[in-house]
C-alpha cells in the first residue's frame, strides 16, 4: 500500500487560522437536498451563492460533497458512472448552495442525452448570476486530461472563475502529489478565469477539506464585499 499523505503544507499556508475556523463554521450546519434540474427550464433561483463542482465520471464530486459537508450520503454516486445526467443543488443553514455537475467522459450515456445535459450544464454556467466559482476535480492518479482542457477551455469562455482541486491524493505518494499539482498549476497559469492554487484532497482521510472550505468561505466574504460597495 503506498504511503497516504496528511497535509497539504503549500495549500495550508494560504490560509490564516481565522479562515480556517470561518471554513468550517459555513459547513458546519446541516445540509439538505434542494432541488434536480434535467433541463434548462428546471433550473433553481436559489438567491443564494453557488459554487459547482465538475469532474470526469468516477473523479470522487459525490465522496467530496460529503466530507466536504461532513454528511455521509448528501450526495450520492451512481452505481453506473456516467448514469447522473442532472445538476443537483444542496442548500445548507449558511448563505451557500453547492451544485453537483454531471460527471463527463463516459460513454454509458446516449449521445442524445449526453449532447441535452451538456445543453444544460453550459446554459447554467453561462447564465446563473448566482455562480461564484466552479471546482474542477481531478483524480491526482491520473492528472490532467485532454477532455479535462477542454472543460477548463469552455469556462474560461463563459467567463466562470475555477479552480482545480485534486482528488484521492491518499492513494499517492506525497512526491508524486506535489508533482501533480505543480504541473496543473503551470498549465492553468496562462487561463483568464483560472484560480492560480490547486487544493490537494481526500475524502477519505479528510485532507484539504478545512482548506477548500476557507477557500469558499473566503470566495463568500469576497464576494459580500464587492456587492456592498
Amino acid at each position: 500500500m503506498k504511503t497516504a499523505i496528511t497535509t497539504d503544507t503549500s495549500t495550508a499556508a494560504d490560509f490564516s487560522n481565522a479562515e480556517i475556523e470561518a471554513g468550517r463554521r459555513l459547513f458546519a450546519g446541516e445540509w439538505s437536498f434542494l432541488s434536480a434540474a434535467g433541463s434548462v427550464d428546471s433550473l433553481p433561483r436559489t438567491g443564494e451563492v453557488e459554487v459547482a463542482f465538475a469532474g470526469r465520471s468516477n473523479v470522487g464530486k459525490s465522496s467530496l460533497i460529503n466530507a466536504l459537508t461532513g454528511r455521509k450520503a448528501l450526495a450520492r454516486a451512481s452505481s453506473t458512472p456516467g448514469r447522473t445526467q442532472q445538476l443537483i443543488f444542496f442548500v445548507g443553514s449558511s448563505p451557500l448552495v453547492l451544485v453537483d455537475l454531471p460527471g463527463y467522459g463516459y460513454a454509458a450515456a446516449g449521445k442524445t442525452k449526453a449532447a441535452a445535459w451538456g445543453k444544460v450544464v453550459e446554459a447554467y454556467l453561462r447564465k446563473s448570476q448566482a455562480l461564484a466559482r466552479v471546482y474542477l476535480l481531478i483524480d491526482a492518479r491520473h492528472g490532467l486530461k485532454r477532455i479535462d482542457e477542454a472543460v477548463l477551455t469552455a469556462l474560461d469562455k463563459a467567463a466562470v472563475s475555477h479552480q482545480v482541486v485534486l482528488t484521492k491524493c491518499d492513494e499517492l505518494r506525497e512526491a508524486d502529489v506535489t508533482e501533480c499539482r505543480d504541473k496543473i498549476e503551470l498549465a492553468v497559469q496562462k487561463r483568464p478565469a483560472a484560480f492560480p492554487r490547486v487544493i490537494s484532497t481526500s475524502a477519505r482521510t479528510g485532507q484539504g477539506m478545512p482548506e477548500l472550505r476557507a477557500a469558499i468561505a473566503r470566495l463568500l466574504r469576497e464576494r459580500s464585499s464587492a456587492a456592498s460597495r
